[in-house]
């Protein structure tokens, strides 16, 4: 009888023992079945992080460069009120291409550049105009058929994207050929002139803005 008693309490004994062992491998077993979430939303929101629309690489719809900064950001001069004029309109709304506006006036071919469709303009700012010396500027701009050569070398006629300026030769309205490379934000024209802000919508043209008058050779 003494016996029995003995061996049912070191049964028990080794039973209590034994509980809180089998108790910490059930709650080790349980933390490390949540960890696994918590690693599995952290890949997850990284992933979330890395495709979020500010890493997207620029479109052919975007203006870039530059210049683009002094853009107005409201108003008829801006990227919006521009892309609702026609080309010679929407330039005559940017300060920045008044001595090209002035040339056009004087060549008269606002209406020509106004109701083209579909046309590319590689538009030379005031400070290209600049470089030209003002005796030889204002010779240019007193003869007409020169000035309208000029002018409509600077004139594509089709819609170019930036996709199409890295390797590309065109032909323009005034029949001369230009060639343009680049790539990313960094376009030239005829290895001489800088695209400062380009791809700037307008009801009926793409315009690349330049930084050198273009001559027809």
């Amino acid at each position: 009888m003494n016996s029995m008693k003995i061996r049912r309490t070191a049964i028990a004994f080794v039973a209590a023992a034994a509980l809180p062992f089998s108790l910490a491998a059930c709650s080790d077993s349980g933390s490390e079945t949540k960890a696994a979430p918590s690693a599995g939303a952290e890949d997850a929101a990284k992933t979330t992080e890395a495709s979020t629309p500010s890493e997207a690489p620029m479109t052919d719809d975007q203006p870039f460069g530059p210049a683009c900064a002094g853009v107005p950001k409201e108003g008829a001069g801006s990227f919006d009120g521009m892309a609702k004029d026609p080309v010679a309109t929407a330039a005559s709304n940017n300060p920045a291409l008044s001595t090209l506006v002035t040339a056009v006036k004087q060549a008269g071919l606002v209406d020509t550049l106004n109701n083209a469709e579909n046309i590319t303009v590689f538009a030379p700012t005031n400070d290209a105009f600049a470089k030209i010396p003002k005796a030889d500027l204002d010779k240019v701009l007193a003869d007409k058929a020169t000035l309208t050569k000029i002018l409509t070398y600077h004139v594509v006629g089709q819609k170019l994207t930036p996709k199409q300026l890295e390797n590309g030769s065109f032909e323009t309205l005034q029949k001369g050929m230009i060639t343009t490379k680049g790539s990313g934000e960094s376009y030239k024209v005829n290895d001489t002139a800088n695209v400062v802000c380009g791809n700037v919508k307008t009801a009926n043209a793409n315009v690349y803005i330049i930084d050198t008058v273009l001559m027809p050779k």
